[in-house]
């Protein structure tokens, strides 16, 4: 496929007569964060339907961690088709499941025995946490996180933080979660700093709080959280607030439950976000997105002792670790475990962060370049001392760089942060083209005389 440099309408006649029909046809609920629509794609390009070329830093919310179309994931998908689709692994078992259920206990960080459950989306994976948890301890109450995300069913909705669009209208929710501060430090008061405090320090302590005074200890389940905010932001927890969090919970005898839909496989420049938190081991850790390499599936991974406290018939469901998609994640999997895919990977993070900071010192209204390897956001600011969020900023931004050929996407609590996620494949050249883009489209936004 071309590069994004032959670019001509965005979105073309055809996407606007498909948007029309979409609009006919299709709840409005679902949102776009592009009204073009996508005829083919592979590895880190797409192609509408109009013949227009874009490059994606959107990965279809970090899913296609190898690109699209990934050879060995699509050829172990149609050699799975050829033998069967469906039969249901309550009904008749097959080894894909069991195969893939192995490999994740192998791969994920923890020294100790783990036992797997395989389902079909982050937020299905979520609930049967949250369901694992509450069986295993005989407690009730979840604590989780400001600026979460953990999914759109009523429980995952009842862990996620922002209202609007994810909760407004929908409640009431489940009971017995209650809401812990994130160290978000960027967006910490100032005022909180005075006395030699630290962001992770106030943030425990406001959650050990929370759990001692409000809840009782020992009404806690879990404690849920992302290691790095996906939807939030892409803020990275610090390292002490994790070890700090184990430790609690092992005291109180309430779960660590890992949410890595977004980050795991590969997207923090590790195969796990985890691999960056050493000493800090989980009890349940949730999986998805990049996983499957573009098919649908999702997992709990979880120690043996939990995971096998439920009883047979407990957790499961008709379509969860398809055959096809259970195929993908091995086929995919597979990739990710040589040596060289997470050695480009951290390259592809240092690229990024190298250049967009040379970028932000230019861009006045870049308040915050942060993340993970190479998962990284740039936080928009009407102004970096009141670091007043500008939702307005960053859509300007993304919509800029889609007229250019480029696919970004907003994420945040308060609408301003561009997270960029390109596949962790892509080539020096094709990522660097796009950080091009971006730089051009800000320039474009700044004021005629500070233009480049």
């Amino acid at each position: 496929m071309p590069s994004i440099k032959l670019v001509t309408e965005i979105p073309g006649p055809k996407s606007i007569a498909l948007l029309e029909r979409r609009k006919a046809a299709v709840a409005r609920g679902p949102f776009h964060a592009t009204s073009v629509f996508v005829d083919r794609a592979r590895d880190s390009l797409l192609e509408d339907v109009d013949g227009n070329h874009l490059l994606d830093f959107g990965s279809g919310i970090a899913v296609n961690n190898l690109g699209h179309c990934r050879e060995e994931v699509v050829a172990a998908v149609s050699k799975q088709a050829q033998r069967f689709l469906h039969t249901s692994f309550n009904i008749n078992p097959y080894e894909g499941y069991v195969a893939l259920c192995e490999k994740l206990n192998e791969i994920v960080p923890g020294n100790f025995a783990k036992k797997s459950f395989l389902a079909n989306s982050g937020a299905e994976a979520v609930e049967n946490a949250i369901k694992i948890a509450r069986h295993h301890t005989k407690r009730p109450a979840i604590v989780c996180f400001d600026h979460a995300f953990h999914g759109r069913t009523y429980m995952a909705m009842a862990l996620t933080s922002k209202a609007q669009p994810y909760k407004h209208g929908f409640a009431p929710f489940p009971s017995d979660v209650y809401r812990a501060p994130f160290p978000y430090a960027y967006r910490w008061p100032e005022s909180a700093h005075h006395g030699g405090g630290d962001v992770s320090s106030e943030c425990f302590a406001a959650l050990e709080s929370l759990v001692m005074q409000q809840i009782g200890a020992d009404q806690v389940a879990a404690i849920v959280l992302e290691p790095v905010l996906g939807e939030g932001g892409f803020v990275p927890a610090p390292l002490e607030f994790m070890k700090r969090l184990r430790t609690f919970c092992t005291q109180i005898g309430a779960l660590l439950v890992v949410d890595e839909i977004q980050t795991g496989f590969g997207r923090t420049g590790s195969l796990f976000a985890l691999n960056h938190f050493p000493g800090v081991d989980f009890d349940l850790l949730t999986l998805a997105k990049g996983m499957g390499s573009g098919m649908p599936i999702s997992a709990v991974v979880g120690r043996q002792e939990i995971m096998d406290s439920v009883s047979e018939g407990g957790i499961g469901g008709t379509f969860g670790g398809n055959p096809l998609s259970c195929a993908a994640a091995l086929a995919g999997i597979a990739v990710m475990e040589t040596p060289s895919f997470l050695e480009h990977a951290v390259t592809v993070g240092k690229i990024m962060r190298q250049r967009l900071g040379v970028m932000q010192s230019r861009f006045p209204g870049w308040g915050d370049i942060r993340g993970l390897g190479p998962m990284v956001a740039i936080e928009c600011v009407k102004d970096r001392t009141t670091k007043a969020p500008d939702k307005e900023g960053a859509m300007t931004l993304t919509r800029g760089c889609l007229r250019r050929g480029l696919v970004t996407l907003s994420c945040g609590t308060f609408g301003n942060v561009v997270r960029l996620l390109p596949p962790l494949t892509i080539s020096t050249t094709d990522l660097n083209e796009g950080l091009d883009v971006i730089e051009a489209t800000q320039n474009d936004a700044l004021p005629a005389i500070h233009r480049r």
